[in-house]
């Protein structure tokens, strides 16, 4: 499971067991509670797996919203992350066998890759600098 913060590019990953709405749920709010302050809308694909959303939008006050079936265009950044993420695991790569650190190694990787699309910048120092800035 990836969620990506849109300005920032910050990516935050965890691998799940399986894709039911409570993983699901449970595992988003995980990733996302750190930066809670910071969170103020989610965009979803139309999954069933996102049947909780309600719960997500009271456990980390934000709204969720819904891209339109067969739009992944509205998810761009999200489907670019996934791209990049493809270097480290080539499709139909059997997840189970990637073991959490190795999520976590590959994710640390990406989030301090500068971008050329945030001038050079990695998505990590932006992120926090944006929770310094909201902290402040």
């Amino acid at each position: 499971m990836t969620i990506v913060e849109r300005k920032t590019s910050f990516t935050v990953s965890t691998r799940i067991n399986e894709k039911t709405v409570e993983t699901v749920m449970v595992a988003s709010i995980a990733l996302l509670a750190p930066f809670k302050c910071a969170v103020l809308t989610i965009t979803a694909d139309n999954g069933k797996e996102f049947a909780y959303h309600e719960r997500m939008t009271e456990a980390l006050s934000a709204k969720v919203y819904f891209a339109d079936p067969y739009s992944s265009w509205q998810r761009g950044l999200n489907e670019n992350t996934n791209g990049l993420l493809r270097e480290y695991w080539p499709k139909k790569t059997d997840f189970k066998k990637v073991s959490s650190n190795e999520v976590e190694s590959a994710i640390v990787q990406l989030n301090n890759r500068p971008r050329k699309k945030l001038n050079y910048q990695t998505p990590a120092n932006l992120m926090a600098e944006h929770i310094a800035a909201l902290a402040a």
